[in-house]
């Protein structure tokens, strides 16, 4: 009858680990990360009696985890896309908001700023007209200046949101790591086999860890997971962990820069491109791609705006017969670091040719480098100019003049042309009457009968060494026309230093012909006529210092607006200031549109990767219903065996009495 009893115990104990189960199944069915725990069990060995073998029962074996590592993986995979989206998501949607606006944005304030240099152009001896043009540039100044700093704001909640997320980070890897331990401990306590609920905790922290970055896991041979996050730094190895932390260090971007604190206090840079997916992937990409580029474009806007208009004001004259100065301020390009031995400035010839880029210059022992730090790529050799003169070296490219001592730098020296521009322009002038409204060259025909010759535009092209606020002092220059020579000829009592023939043939010239006349101290006269002159016909040049009611100068400035100034293909420009204002929102918008729609992408497959995980390793509560029945009733049919062997046990003793 023992026999009988035993297996009957035996079942009764299988039974009991399968209603303990079960019920650890039931009360853990909403704890996240928990995974469904299965009983395992197989028959005793069976015992030889009489000729045949007869069993014993059963033992339990274990308790096994419902576990897919494919499955995992794919949720892992998923939910750190999704956070990477929906970290970007919400910190493109502000720029987005920012630059969209149909009130606060940069268009507005284009238009007020054109509208009121319009109203100069209809009445430049008009002071209050004047002065509205001043307080309308002051205001598309502010304009600048609130985007810049609304975009900075924007990138300071970014790198305070990074702080958060290293943070969180930190604990989550510290906590591994204890985990980690202790799996250990249980191993050596448990024959090899670890306890499963804190394998879940740590699969948890885990996931967890890859919301905030994505991770990836190496298993140990003694049950511990190495964690590395982006490509490969680890962060967790066995019961010790690194942490992360944003420094004060900055990058070749001029960019805090996450750092890693080893278990020695050792401090090291981890490359930006080495961390992706998860929050910070998205707070990084955010920062890189959104509120970095977004400053760069706004500058380069500023910068083109306020170099072309102060180029064309320069060679107008105010109301009292002045060469103009700057209208707007802007700062210089920054350099860093400033003890580097490399200055840069903007060529103002070639305004249209800057690309809004980041650049690194280095002189690497025999030639110069110039890097697109965005990008990484090297600018063509063939796009830079470089001259060396008394032991200095200039390079131009891009719009840049770049100065350095010659065989210098060998360390980079990084270049930020546009990014800090739009926060620092301001107007330069308050005077109204110091407005460069007029054209500082008049031109005036005497032509004789039969004559169609016209002046269709005059003016300057430069002033050379003639300073803002100085009067221009061109001297009458006076054109002839030699019909038999087909030529214009300077009166012998002219003035010298100015050309003695300006050739104009009619016949090849239908369309109209523009001169570039190149005086003392670099002064250059525009000059474009049409038509057909007569013998003897005359041009005269000379100074526009009385023409208060000029506006031709004001007049040129307003073109500014409809002219085609930026994104220089082969020194041909290909877009006007509001059009490159207009595909710098649809850029972000459309980035924004880009990220939002990943999200919920991602947001969906991330729901489809749970629902398969679920289906093997979550709780089934009508499926745990069930298993308790059936194993209650099992354990009263174990209880029934015992109690028959206990009945045939006493009818034996009584037969033997």
């Amino acid at each position: 009858m023992s026999s009988l009893l035993n297996i009957g115990l035996t079942g009764l104990s299988a039974s009991q680990a399968y209603l303990n189960t079960t019920g650890h199944n039931i009360a853990n069915a909403a704890t996240p990360g928990f995974h469904r725990q299965n009983v395992t069990q197989e028959a005793r060995d069976p015992q030889y009696r009489g000729g045949a073998f007869f069993g014993t029962g059963t033992g339990v074996t274990g308790v096994e985890r419902s576990y897919s590592q494919l499955l995992e993986g794919q949720v892992l995979s998923a939910d750190s896309r999704r956070s990477e989206y929906a970290a970007y998501s919400q910190f493109i949607s502000q720029l987005d908001n920012v630059l969209a606006d149909a009130d606060t944005g940069l268009t507005p304030a284009l238009n007020e700023f054109f509208g009121a240099l319009q109203n100069v152009t209809s009445n430049p001896t008009n002071v209050a007209a004047r002065q509205a043009l001043i307080s309308s540039g002051e205001t598309l100044s502010a304009r600048f200046r609130t985007l810049d700093g609304r975009i900075s704001e924007i990138s300071e909640g970014i790198e305070t949101e990074m702080r958060s997320t290293l943070e969180s980070i930190n604990g989550y890897a510290a906590a591994i790591a204890e985990l980690n331990e202790r799996i250990v401990t249980s191993r050596a306590g448990g024959a090899g086999s670890a306890a499963n609920d804190l394998l879940d905790q740590r699969d948890q922290a885990i996931a967890e860890l890859n919301r905030l970055v994505k991770v990836s896991t190496v298993a140990q041979r003694d049950g511990t997971l190495s964690v590395f996050i982006g490509s490969g730094q680890s962060v967790v190895m066995g019961n010790r962990a690194k942490q992360l932390e944003l420094g004060d260090q900055l990058d070749e971007n001029g960019r805090s820069m996450i750092m890693v604190r080893g278990n020695s206090g050792v401090v090291e840079p981890l490359a930006e491109s080495l961390v992706g997916g998860g929050t910070l992937g998205g707070l990084l990409a955010a920062r890189r791609e959104g509120t970095a580029s977004a400053q760069r474009s706004l500058g380069l806007l500023a910068t083109t705006l306020a170099t072309e208009f102060n180029n064309q004001h320069a060679l107008g004259l105010d109301l009292d017969g002045r060469l103009g100065g700057e209208f707007f301020k802007i700062g210089g390009v920054r350099v860093n670091p400033p003890n580097s031995g490399v200055s840069v400035r903007i060529d103002p010839q070639q305004v249209s040719a800057l690309t809004g880029s980041d650049y690194s210059l280095r002189y690497d022992g025999a030639a110069y480098q110039l890097i697109d730090i965005a990008t990484g790529d090297p600018v063509p050799a063939a796009q830079m100019q470089v001259t060396t003169s008394g032991g200095t070296s200039t390079i131009k490219a891009h719009g840049l003049i770049f100065t350095a001592a010659a065989g210098a730098p060998t360390e980079s020296a990084f270049v930020y042309p546009t990014r800090y521009t739009a926060g620092a322009i301001e107007v330069a002038i308050r005077d109204p009457r110091a407005v460069a409204a007029a054209a500082p060259v008049l031109a005036s025909l005497a032509t004789g009968e039969g004559s169609s010759l016209q002046v269709r535009q005059s003016g300057l092209a430069d002033r050379g060494s003639a300073a803002s606020g100085s009067e221009l002092g061109l001297p009458a220059l006076r054109y002839t026309y030699d019909a038999a020579n087909k030529r214009f000829e300077l009166d012998t009592a002219g003035p010298a230093g100015w050309p003695s023939t300006l050739d104009y043939d009619p016949a090849a010239s239908a369309a109209g012909k523009s001169f570039t006349l190149e005086g003392p101290g670099g002064l250059q006269v525009e000059l474009k006529i049409s038509g057909t002159p007569a013998a003897n016909d005359v041009i005269t040049l000379a100074d526009n210092k009385g023409g208060v009611a000029d506006n031709r100068n004001a007049a040129l400035l307003g073109a500014l607006q409809t002219d085609k100034l930026m994104f220089g293909s082969g020194g041909q420009a290909t877009a006007t200031i509001n059009n490159a204002y207009a595909q710098m929102v649809a850029k972000v918008g459309s980035k924004t549109r880009e990220v939002q729609a990943g999200e919920r992408t991602q947001t969906s497959l991330l729901q489809q990767a749970r629902a398969s995980r679920d289906a093997v390793s979550g709780v089934n509560l009508d499926e745990e219903a069930a298993n308790l029945v059936r194993f209650q009733q099992s354990y009263q049919a174990a209880a029934k065996v015992m109690g028959v062997a206990q009945r045939l046990f006493d009818e034996m003793l009584a037969i033997a009495r």
